[in-house]
């Protein structure tokens, strides 16, 4: 019998592959997919595909996370700035 241990990291491992493998596949077909749609013509801007983890999604990450902090921290800030910190 395996370990709870290295089932988890068989567990991780196997995840991080599968997901590796999606973001690889997505890019090459995206790749393929602007050489063989756009031979011989100017790609528009209307015409770009956002990547997987776009400009949008980063900033959409970036609030999530900085809400999340602000929530979390923001009462022990309080705290220390009422000691004179």
């Amino acid at each position: 019998m395996i370990s709870i241990l290295n089932q988890e990291r068989l567990l991780g491992a196997a995840l991080g592959c599968i997901c590796t493998g999606f973001v690889v596949l997505e890019q090459r077909k995206d790749i393929y997919e602007s050489i063989r749609g756009n031979r011989g013509q100017a790609v528009t801007h209307s015409q770009k595909k956002e990547p997987i983890f776009g400009k949008k999604s980063r900033l959409e990450v970036a609030h999530l996370w900085n809400t999340t902090v602000d929530q979390t921290f923001g009462p022990v800030i309080a705290a220390l700035s009422s000691r004179g910190w």
